[in-house]
């Protein structure tokens, strides 16, 4: 999928969306096709936002949103970046964000409800030095157990060149 966003010059779409292999189990196989099974809940939690890298520094807005049909009880987004984050976080990051790694944030999204947007977040970074351009992967850390039967759209990845534009996801 790819979407463009004005960003303060213009409007620019890089936004890449990665497409994971599945592999069915083989209890799976033996139950039979899967348009023959009785359907189970599930849900669908994506991320959809947009990055600035400007300077050294990263702004980043998303939102997460349930595509539904069921609930998601806690979910957490990781933003994993292609350059090392600065050692300090100035400033720091929002509530609910932690940086896990060297390159790793990750962002608590809280509940969300079937078919609905949850909280924005800001999770805006320093990266070390002032390199030319980033790229994000977007990934749904955990989902509190629910079953998300379309995993191609947990991982997102954006090439943000270092221009002060608006880059979307």
């Amino acid at each position: 999928m790819v979407v463009a966003v004005g960003g303060r010059r213009r409007a620019r779409v890089l936004a890449l969306r990665g497409v994971p292999a599945a592999v069915l189990p083989v209890a799976a196989l033996a139950a039979g096709p899967a348009w023959a099974q009785e359907p189970t809940p599930g849900a669908g939690p994506t991320h959809h936002g947009y990055a600035v890298l400007d300077g050294g520094r990263v702004d980043v807005r998303l939102t997460p949103r349930d595509h539904g049909p069921s609930a998601v009880p806690d979910a957490t987004v990781r933003l994993r970046w292609s350059v090392p984050l600065a050692r300090r976080a100035q400033p720091p990051l929002p509530a609910g964000c932690a940086r896990t790694g060297e390159r790793d944030v990750m962002c608590r999204t809280g509940a969300l409800d079937a078919d609905a947007w949850g909280r924005e977040l800001a999770p805006g970074v320093w990266l070390r030095g002032r390199p030319a351009e980033v790229t994000p992967a977007v990934d749904t850390g955990w989902a509190a157990g629910a079953v998300d039967r379309d995993r191609g759209d947990d991982r997102q990845r954006l090439l943000v060149p270092a221009t002060g534009d608006t880059y979307s996801f």
